[in-house]
């Protein structure tokens, strides 16, 4: 059986039954769902997607009821504050707390739930005769956990981080008496790096002194048990684990409503817990002219400072609906979404490349073998057919061209991240002082790579959705013919892959070279006589409006954010958030031309009319009805036309190499100027056209002229070597001198045909090959006008001839 009939539906109903829950699923996704269509979204550990009944009703019950602020009396007053309670106690309910004995405190998320502990934790420091809290945590948890630290440490606790086999493997009778200090370790009831799931069962283990740290450590241990990434799949019973603190988020169970948490508390751990600062609410009594303050009795109204969120508590209720309506309950979500994450496990960590690697590493305890013990997390990252890591960003742009929402990085958890990945405190120093920092684009340094891709399902999650990721790694990043390890795939996955030991350093081995071995840097353009060409400005391209088509001129005049009228517009959504080609490709059909001689900006689409559209208003930057409705028609949702103020502009991010002044912009991303070579794009077609291969019939072979579209370059030059304006640190075009402002890292947006809106994967995929995961092309110009220039018009003409001037020349 090949690849493609080990991804059918039949073969995973062969290995797991629990599929879904009563009715059609696929149906009831396409109606409560209708914004996923042709998305794969994988990200749900990230947040979890709310179906449309839910805002639906809502929305009709805030807008039938009338809801006062809980800290009056009136009527609407006591409506909402009745609807609360009723949440307090449903969200009790769902995790089997008894109300007795735990109280429902609203956050604005975990963290803050986190942040509440952290800062209201009675830590003691070591006095003599005494001993100090500790603080004990998993290294396997999440950042705003770690976080607590910060305030154990600055009030004298000990900070303890343990291993998961330390905590298991060393249980024992407690040494010493029980004593009064308090001590706090929190562990994730599932890693969100990995999906394992922790014996909830450490709770009472802890908390009766049976367990490390808590058998060394004389004291009362309470348990913050950091429910967040479980309780969006998972059933939790705290009656069989009662956990002191529970935090959780409320997007991760139902996608809506965000920025609302809580935090379920013991009520006789919230005893212990001490403010020093109230809000409204807050205080039973309390006196302006002394230090004189009187707790409120009830828990949740001593932590709630404020005014709580009321609406969005109002919105949890109809998120329980919902989810209740749809999937009957948290078991079914388990059994459903395990399954999904199963099969992919099993196939992916079964996919070898056609030399018979393996194309992906896995980073998971275990081997999917129970619901109870693994969420539904797949945690890899993808290696080529020489056994080195592909980078995560790679993957990440590749899987944006498919529509496959995953995430990459560390995930906030570097404790599980360094465990997988194998790095070490000193190579994280390393690779932060090589520009390395959380949430960037630096997947890989020196070969070895700083994070992974996490892929995480959803109640609504599908079939479909597996059956597409699965096809899209086989498609895209194994060498032909696909393989399956066989007998890997009958033991049901497997332990995490180790890197192989004779895997040559990426492009220096034979074995599994790509066609950037076959074509070295520097293959650039001489004449007969072997000199270099000398350099030309072929192209001049501008963008009036930002994401949409390319206007070529053959004369331009220079203005002082760049070319004038550059992205001097943008496209709006409903929301106000600016569009581009990445969420909307069709943006490359609207063609704008600016008529230099009225300044008249004209607009053209097919099958639209011609739009002029009017002027902006005085001290405005809305270019009116007229062509927001034009936009909104062609685009299929609600746009608007924004012009750049006259009187706005703003600093580049990063100032050029020895500029006095960072260059002001329009609305583009990052420099006045993007600057492209003929010889680099030549050089890339080459590859794109030696890797395309069979696939070349799917997917049309890229020419000169679309390759330099998909590139959205102002400038194009001819002459000179391949990826040689790399080592450039000025030049001159014209009269006119630029200053090389850095590379221009590229992303999926290269994988749009300029000419249609479709989606290709390359040139990303040979570019990153050739480049080794470094994904640029292209530089960063800006231009440098000479002192007393004033305003005289400097105008950049195609044929100009260009003038580089190399680093350190």
């Amino acid at each position: 059986m090949d690849f493609q009939s080990l991804c059918s539906f039949a073969s995973f109903r062969s290995s797991w039954s629990r599929y879904g829950y009563e009715g059609d699923l696929q149906a009831e996704v396409e109606q409560q769902f209708t914004r996923l269509k042709g998305v794969t979204y994988l990200d749900h550990a990230g947040t979890t997607l709310f179906p449309e009944s839910l805002v639906t009703a809502f929305a009709l019950d805030v807008s039938r009821n009338l809801y006062g602020n809980p800290h009056s009396h009136h009527p609407s007053s006591r409506l909402t504050q009745d609807t609360v309670d009723r949440v307090r106690f449903r969200v009790l309910q769902h995790f089997n707390a008894p109300p007795d004995e735990y109280s429902v405190i609203f956050t604005s998320g975990c963290t803050a739930a986190l942040r509440l502990v952290a800062e209201s934790f009675p830590w003691r420091p070591a006095a003599e005769g005494e001993v100090g809290s500790v603080f004990g945590h998993l290294t396997d948890s999440h950042t705003s956990v770690v976080g607590i630290r910060g305030p154990a440490c600055g009030r004298g606790a000990v900070v303890l981080p343990v291993s998961p086999q330390e905590v298991e493997g060393r249980a024992r009778r407690p040494a010493g008496g029980a004593g009064r200090t308090p001590h706090l370790f929190s562990y994730p009831a599932q890693s969100n790096f990995s999906g394992r799931k922790y014996p909830l069962g450490f709770v009472r283990g802890i908390q009766a002194r049976r367990l490390y740290p808590a058998c060394d450590h004389a004291g009362r241990w309470l348990v913050l048990l950091d429910a967040a990434c479980h309780v969006g799949c998972s059933p939790l019973d705290l009656r069989d684990c009662p956990a002191d603190f529970v935090p959780v988020s409320f997007h991760k169970m139902f996608g809506f409503p965000t920025g609302l948490g809580a935090l379920l508390v013991r009520n006789d751990a919230a005893a212990i817990l001490t403010k020093s600062y109230f809000g409204g609410g807050t205080a039973a009594a309390y006196l302006s002219g002394e230090d004189y303050y009187v707790p409120a009795a009830s828990v949740s109204d001593r932590f709630e400072d404020g005014t709580v969120s009321f609406l969005d508590v109002i919105a949890v209720n109809h998120g329980f609906e919902a989810l209740h309506r749809i999937t009957g309950g948290m078991h079914n979500i388990q059994q459903h979404t395990f399954g999904l994450a199963r099969f992919t496990y099993m196939l992916l960590s079964a996919l070898c490349h056609g030399n018979g690697r393996p194309a992906a590493q896995m980073y998971t305890e275990g081997r999917f073998e129970s619901p109870s013990t693994q969420g539904a997390i797949l945690n890899f990252n993808l290696q080529d057919s020489a056994g080195q890591i592909i980078g995560y960003s790679q993957v990440d742009r590749m899987a944006a061209l498919y529509d496959i929402h995953v995430r990459t990085g560390c995930f906030c958890n570097t404790g599980a991240c360094q465990a997988f990945l194998g790095i070490t405190n000193q190579q994280m120093r390393r690779n932060l002082q090589a520009g390395h920092v959380c949430g960037d684009g630096i997947d890989l340094v020196d070969g070895r790579p700083t994070g992974s891709v996490r892929v995480s399902f959803g109640y609504m999650s599908t079939f479909q959705d597996c059956q597409k990721f699965l096809s899209f790694v086989a498609e895209c990043f194994v060498e032909k013919p696909v393989t399956v390890d066989r007998a890997r795939l009958e033991r049901l996955g497997g332990d995490r892959e180790e890197p192989h030991e004779d895997a040559a350093p990426r492009g220096t081995g034979d074995e599994g070279a790509g066609p950037a071995e076959a074509s070295p840097r520097g293959v650039g353009r001489r004449d007969s006589s072997g000199h270099k060409e000398a350099y030309t400005l072929t192209n001049i391209y501008i963008y009036p409006v930002k994401s949409c088509a390319a206007y070529e001129v053959q004369d331009w005049p220079v203005g002082p954010l760049g070319l004038l009228h550059d992205r001097g517009w943008m496209v709006v959504n409903g929301n106000g958030v600016c569009l581009s080609q990445k969420r909307e490709t069709r943006l490359c059909l609207v063609r704008p031309r600016v008529l230099l001689t009225s300044n008249e900006l004209l607009l053209q689409a097919p099958g639209m009319e011609t739009l002029s559209p009017s002027p902006p208003r005085v001290q405005a930057v809305d270019c009116g009805a007229e062509a927001a409705s034009w936009l909104s028609h062609f685009l299929g949702q609600p746009c608007r036309l924004m012009r750049q103020s006259p009187d706005s502009s703003r600093d580049m991010k990063k100032r050029p190499s020895g500029a006095a002044t960072s260059s002001l912009l329009s609305l583009v991303n990052e420099a006045q100027y993007l600057l492209i070579s003929r010889a680099s794009v030549e050089l890339l077609l080459k590859l794109t056209s030696s890797s395309q291969g069979a696939a070349a019939a799917a997917e049309r072979l890229l020419d000169t002229q679309n390759a330099i579209g998909r590139f959205r370059a102002n400038l194009v030059i001819a002459g000179g070597e391949a990826f040689e304006e790399d080592d450039w640190s000025h030049l001159i075009i014209g009269d006119t001198r630029f200053a090389v402002a850095g590379q221009c890292g590229r992303c999926q947006m290269i994988g749009v045909d300029q000419e249609t809106g479709a989606k290709t994967k390359e040139p990303l995929t040979s570019l990153s090959a050739y480049r080794e995961g470094k994904v640029t092309f292209g530089v960063y110009l800006t231009h440098e006008l000479p002192e007393g220039s004033g305003h005289a018009v400097r105008v950049l003409s195609a044929g100009s001839a260009v003038q580089p001037e190399p680093r350190g020349s």
